[in-house]
């Protein structure tokens, strides 16, 4: 099991930049594909943003070309760059760790943005 712990939401104008963190404990935190999603009121959960173990990375189209999400498994984490923010992007967000079909949740942090 990991335990994740997401932190960096908070308000932010439209146009403006926020980075997400996601903090993992364990030690095997390197062989987990980890991810972003994201749940705004009223919608179902949606993928933001992916990198598994690996590097390799994949976007939602909505935040392809101003997301990035990277890891630095020296210190199990994970972020998420968000530029060029938009009022649609407010939503609760989630770091998801998997491992073969074995996943865990962090608590989630929110992100509004609005002038």
């Amino acid at each position: 099991q990991v335990q994740l712990v997401e932190s960096g939401g908070g308000l932010v104008q439209p146009g403006g930049s926020l980075r997400l963190s996601c903090a993992a404990s364990g030690s095997i935190f390197s062989s987990y594909a980890m991810a972003w999603y994201r749940q705004a009121p009223g919608k179902q959960r949606e993928l933001v943003a992916a990198i598994g173990s690996g590097f390799s990375t994949n976007y939602a189209d909505s935040v392809k070309g101003r997301f990035t999400i990277s890891r630095d498994n020296a210190k199990n984490m994970v972020y998420l760059q968000m530029n060029s923010l938009k009022p649609e992007d407010t939503a609760v967000y989630y770091c998801k760790a998997v491992r073969g079909v074995h996943y865990d949740w962090g608590q989630g942090t929110q992100v509004t943005v609005s002038s």
